[in-house]
């Protein structure tokens, strides 16, 4: 393991290029083999969108989890589902709507977008009774993640059987089944690997300049670790893919919420304690908007308008933090 702290700032910019090339060049790739496998699996693109790009650009979230659990700190789960969410849907969401609208299809207005919100109300529910209720105790319990996990494959099933099958919104190269299967996994390999060499680099420079900790966590880290989703749906919109970088945003937060959270757990049970209540109501509220979307303007799209107001969102999210630091 190399020891960044040990290099100079030149080496370390060099490091922070070179990690954000392969999380431009991860998402390039992922984006044309999922499209590539929704045409020939004949399912929407927010499907594919919702399970193999929503769950892969997770996968360093789930792992950061599970070994935190293992460990017995399996509570850093809490911060970081919640601060990704809150930064996948008001941020990632609100640029990408910006750089294009997204489509909103009726299984989106009806399952996806509420699915969306009663699983952030649910888990709050369960994990801070006693903060919300005054009852029980601020924990999410091996019982509480077992209804998690279940709930989780009943969505996934219904989101295969029940999708629509809407074909491709635009035109794109085709690939054969396995082309398109190694596609997304060079992908993803790409998007992990390039946001971790992104995010110690970046730490690296800001410690080498002056920046507090504190600071950093909340920008750097924060949106370091959302990286692979950011890049992603910027390139799903220039590709004119909405329902793909929607299905990605949705299926990341889901996954967060109940499958993470669900496994780390069921491994030690997980305290709420230490979540912040603007937190807590930022993930529920950044939910809420991108439901109110559905009920103003077009009701078939997310609007750039929209998408001003969820990144106005996140912009005073951002200075509620540091203003809180400083």
């Amino acid at each position: 393991m190399i020891d960044l702290a040990s290099l100079s700032l030149p080496i370390l910019i060099g490091i922070l290029l070179a990690g954000l090339a392969l999380i431009i060049f991860g998402a390039e790739y992922l984006v044309d083999g999922a499209s590539a496998i929704a045409r020939r699996c004949k399912v929407s693109e927010f499907v594919i969108g919702l399970t193999i790009v929503g769950m892969g650009t997770s996968a360093p979230e789930l792992v950061v989890s599970l070994v935190g659990a293992f460990e017995g700190n399996a509570d850093i789960a809490v911060g970081n589902v919640v601060g990704s969410n809150i930064f996948n849907t008001l941020l990632i969401l609100g640029v990408t709507a910006l750089l294009m609208p997204i489509a909103i299809t009726p299984g989106n207005r009806k399952v996806d977008i509420p699915m969306n919100i009663g699983v952030s109300l649910l888990v709050l529910g369960l994990g801070m009774t006693a903060a919300l209720l005054h009852f029980g105790d601020n924990m999410l319990s091996r019982v509480d993640a077992a209804i998690l996990l279940v709930l989780f494959l009943l969505y996934i099933w219904y989101s295969f059987a029940h999708g629509e099958k809407t074909e491709s919104e635009a035109p794109g190269k085709t690939y054969p089944l396995w082309g398109a299967i190694l596609m997304v996994l060079c992908g993803l390999a790409a998007l992990i690997f390039g946001g971790r060499f992104f995010v110690d680099s970046a730490t690296e420079i800001a410690h080498k300049i002056g920046i507090s900790d504190k600071f950093i966590a909340i920008t750097i880290l924060a949106g370091g670790t959302s990286a692979p989703e950011l890049a992603t749906c910027i390139v799903a919109a220039v590709k004119k893919k909405g329902q793909l970088a929607l299905g990605n945003i949705i299926g990341s937060n889901i996954f967060n919420l109940m499958l993470i959270l669900g496994c780390a757990a069921l491994v030690t049970p997980i305290s709420f304690a230490s979540l912040d209540l603007v937190d807590a109501a930022l993930l529920v509220g950044s939910a809420l908007l991108l439901g109110l979307s559905v009920l103003t303007g077009k009701k078939n799209s997310l609007d750039r308008w929209e998408g001003a107001v969820l990144v106005a969102a996140w912009i005073g999210y951002m200075a509620y933090l540091i203003y809180g630091i400083l």
